[in-house]
């Protein structure tokens, strides 16, 4: 960077506007204005981005080190946001079927087309992790281009200042008689009440407290940086996990990416609702409008690792670690996950027995029980009777070509195709069994599978979830939080006195808070023989802080 040198002997980067050891106006730096007061934004200090810009990276960097810029990212990704809440994300959508007909059934048209334009898991699409990439690289660029000339600004500047400097500050008065040293040394003494840092030079007096609140917009830039570093680090794999787990009562499932070292086991699912009568009358209008109300649900479970390797194919061998009860904000916690109880489904079709059954004369042959979750395909009777389970819809419906076909893998509405062996008809007879429907496609049956009765189970639902980022997240949030309240409770005042002949010179300045200022260099000034300096900005003036 090509650098000037300043008449005090003080060499300044090249753009700087006001020298950075005695704060005169450097006219290579910037045009000269003809406002009485000068702009102490960055200290007028050099920014890279308002000095250079031939090199690709100079115009990369003054691009993403502009405000607006950022602010307009910040926008874009917020209307961003907003279109990933009008439809659900495809985590929190039942795996029923294919995610694109889930949507198209469920949203007609425009549910096709969210899903088409990609929305359907936009937090997790690389345009949307590259905009939030992108306010990233703006708040790096943005904060590195001001901080680092302001803090060399503030660290090399002088006790004494050029006049020019003192004469273009806001606040700025003359005295013009000899001020005794007794009238000095109150001077300091009311500073001192008042917590400023003096330094002297040369019998002049340079005043200064509440420099670190300067920084407090930088710290929340370092705040938001890690939070955004946290928020993008959900996307990488193991990181952030949040999975549903649904599971029946009896039934033992692999706990979701726990790489198969842990399964659960839903031993009993508990419901307990209000009871207008038991329970306070205040829940009877409420029970009366709303019906059952839920006061309790939760799931007994036992939890399980595996012994060893697990060969492929093999059952594993699985030894207890826990046994425990999960309730509402009430979770199951192993390692590093969690398991919290979300939803329930009461009463989910488990089982259905048939009798194989002689149309005519109304005899039995036996009866088949099919486990809905886990059918087997041949069911063998005595005397040379069995049944061959030739297809099954556990959600059935007809498609749009006519033919059975199944919405979910949940026997929510099962369905059938039995073929029917007997001594009578060795080849067998085709059946199409649903729910209160019953079809022979092939013509009259001589027998028939005739419904014998039901089995229903609970099933619990539960949100397996492990995140190992929100310790970073808390972190940036705290650091955000210092920082709003480093520059928002505090500000950074000086207050500069200077000998000038026989004059003693009053300058001051601050970032925000002018009447606060102007009323604490009134109070240190009583007593001493200085003169109040004046405002020199208009009464009906808007009184603006800085904005670093």
């Amino acid at each position: 960077m090509n650098q000037v040198k300043c008449d005090c002997g003080h060499v300044n980067p090249h753009g700087t506007i006001l020298c950075e050891a005695c704060g005169k106006i450097i006219e290579d730096g910037t045009q000269i204005t003809a406002e009485p007061v000068i702009d102490m934004r960055y200290e007028g200090s050099a920014r890279r981005s308002q000095t250079y810009n031939k090199s690709m990276i100079d115009k990369v960097w003054n691009f993403f080190s502009s405000v607006k810029v950022g602010v307009w990212l910040i926008i874009v990704t917020l209307i961003a946001s907003s279109l990933g809440t009008i439809l659900p994300q495809e985590m929190y959508i039942p795996n029923i079927m294919p995610v694109a007909d889930y949507y198209e059934d469920q949203y007609g048209w425009f549910g096709r087309l969210y899903y088409d334009l990609g929305f359907h898991n936009l937090y997790s699409s690389w345009w949307y992790l590259l905009l939030i990439a992108a306010i990233g690289v703006s708040l790096v660029i943005c904060s590195l281009d001001r901080v680092v000339p302001l803090y060399r600004a503030l660290k090399k500047q002088r006790v004494i200042r050029h006049e020019s400097f003192l004469q273009r500050q806001r606040i700025f008065g003359t005295t013009s008689m000899e001020v005794s040293k007794d009238s000095y040394e109150l001077l300091k003494e009311q500073l001192k009440k008042k917590h400023y840092n003096i330094r002297e030079d040369e019998g002049n007096i340079l005043a200064e407290k509440g420099r670190f609140s300067r920084w407090g917009p930088y710290v929340n830039h370092v705040g938001l940086i890690i939070f955004l570093i946290g928020s993008m680090l959900r996307f990488v794999p193991g990181m952030y996990i949040d999975e549903i787990l649904w599971l029946r009562e009896g039934e033992t499932k692999v706990i979701p990416e726990t790489d198969g070292q842990y399964y659960l086991k839903n031993v009993d699912f508990k419901l307990e609702v209000y009871d207008k009568e038991t329970d306070n009358e205040a829940f009877s209008d409420a029970l009366d409008s709303a019906g059952m109300v839920a006061k309790n649900y939760q799931s007994d479970v036992i939890l399980y690792k595996t012994k060893g390797n697990t060969v492929a194919g093999e059952e594993p061998e699985l030894e207890e670690v826990e046994s425990s009860s999960i309730r509402v904000n009430e979770p199951l916690k192993f390692e590093k996950f969690a398991l919290y109880q979300v939803n329930y489904k009461l009463d989910e079709l488990s089982k259905m027995s048939f009798l194989l059954t002689n149309k005519t004369s109304g005899e039995t042959f036996g009866d088949i029980t099919i486990n809905l979750n886990d059918p087997e395909k041949m069911y063998v009777l005595n005397n040379g009777y069995s049944v061959e389970l030739m297809s099954y819809f556990p959600d059935f419906e007809f498609g749009e070509d006519g033919n059975p076909t199944t919405k979910s893998r949940v026997p929510n509405n099962p369905a059938f195709v039995f073929k029917m062996y007997s001594p009578e008809k060795p080849e067998g007879e085709v059946s199409f069994v649903a729910i209160q429907q019953t079809i022979e496609p092939l013509g009259d049956n001589e027998y028939k599978m005739a419904f014998n009765g039901i089995e229903t189970k609970d099933v619990t639902g539960l949100t397996v979830r492990k995140d190992l980022t929100l310790w970073i997240i808390g972190l940036g949030g705290l650091i955000f939080m210092i920082g709003v309240i480093q520059g928002a409770y505090w500000n950074h005042r000086r207050i500069w006195i200077q000998r000038k002949g026989d004059e003693v010179w009053v300058a001051a300045h601050t970032n925000k808070n002018w009447f606060g200022l102007k009323r604490e260099i009134q109070l240190v000034l009583t007593g001493t023989e200085i003169k109040e300096p004046m405002d020199q900005l208009k009464d009906n003036q808007v009184d603006e802080g800085e904005t670093d």
